[in-house]
C-alpha cells in the first residue's frame, strides 16, 4: 500500500498553513488541489515546500478537485488516497488510524466516521448526515454511520476506470454509491473531529443550489440503483463465488 494525501481547498486562507503543517509530520506525500481560491489561499500554498500542487483559476467544485488530485496520485504510482477537509476539523494523526483499519482489507474503502454525540457538532451537520444515510441506504441496502465525513482512505489502484458526473458537494456520496455498487467494501473507523466556535467556521455549502443538486443526484442514482446498482452487486458477488 503506497498512499499519498490530497487536500482539496476553496478559500481557506486562515486555516490551510496549520492544515498542512499538521499533515506533513505523519505524511511525505502530500497534494494540494487549490479548486479556484479567490481569497489569499494559493499565495499561501505557494511558499510552503515538498508538496505538490494542482490548481486553476475557475472554481469547479470539491468533486472535481478530488478527481484531479486522485489522477495525480494514480500517475505517481500511488496505490491509496487519504483526503481531508482544509478547514482543520480533522486531525492529521488519525490517518494513522484509517491506514491500519486497511491493513488486510487493501482493496476496501475506510470512511472516517464522526461521533455525532458531540455537543459541539452543529445541528445542521447532523441532519445533512442523517439525510445523506437515509439515501446511501435506500441506494445501495448499506447501513454507514457517516457518509457525509470527507477523511477518508481511497484504493485508487481499483477506481481507475470509474466515470462520476457530480463536481460539487454531492460527490463525495456518489462515490460511496458507486463503490458499493461494484461491491468495493466500505468500513466505517471512528475519527477525531475539531468544531471551532461558530464565527470561526468554514462553509461553502450554498443551501438553495447544493441541496437542489443533492437532491436531484438522490433521484438519479435511486433509479440508477434498481436498472444497473442492485443488480450489478447481485451478479458480481455470484461471479466472486463462482471463481472461488
Amino acid at each position: 500500500m503506497k498512499y499519498c494525501v490530497v487536500i482539496p481547498v476553496y478559500n481557506s486562507e486562515n486555516h490551510i498553513a496549520d492544515v498542512i503543517e499538521d499533515v506533513v509530520q505523519y505524511v511525505d506525500n502530500i497534494i494540494v488541489v487549490d479548486d479556484g481560491s479567490t481569497d489569499g489561499t494559493l499565495s499561501i500554498i505557494e511558499k510552503i515546500n515538498n508538496i505538490r500542487l494542482i490548481t486553476y483559476s475557475r472554481n469547479r467544485g470539491k468533486g472535481y478537485a478530488l478527481r484531479r488530485g486522485f489522477a495525480l496520485a494514480i500517475s505517481l504510482g500511488f496505490t491509496h488516497v487519504v483526503t481531508l477537509d482544509a478547514d482543520g476539523q480533522h486531525k492529521a494523526k488519525d490517518i494513522n488510524l484509517l491506514i491500519n483499519r486497511a491493513i488486510g482489507k487493501e482493496d476496501a474503502l475506510i470512511i472516517g466516521s464522526r461521533c455525532f454525540d458531540n455537543p459541539n457538532m452543529p445541528q445542521g451537520n447532523r441532519f445533512a448526515n442523517k439525510f445523506s444515510n437515509f439515501w446511501f441506504k435506500i441506494q445501495t441496502g448499506i447501513t454507514l454511520p457517516d457518509t457525509q465525513t470527507g477523511f477518508r482512505l481511497y484504493p485508487v489502484y481499483i477506481m481507475k476506470k470509474m466515470r462520476f458526473f457530480t463536481n460539487r458537494y454531492e460527490s463525495e456520496l456518489e462515490i460511496l454509491v458507486r463503490c458499493a455498487w461494484r461491491n468495493i467494501e466500505l468500513i466505517p473507523q471512528f475519527i477525531n473531529v475539531y468544531y471551532p466556535p461558530s464565527d470561526e467556521r468554514i462553509s461553502h455549502f450554498r443551501k438553495g443550489k447544493d441541496f437542489f443538486r443533492i437532491s436531484l443526484m438522490n433521484t438519479v442514482l435511486c433509479f440508477m440503483a434498481l436498472l444497473y446498482g442492485y443488480p450489478s452487486m447481485f451478479f458480481r458477488k455470484l461471479w466472486a463465488k463462482i471463481k472461488n
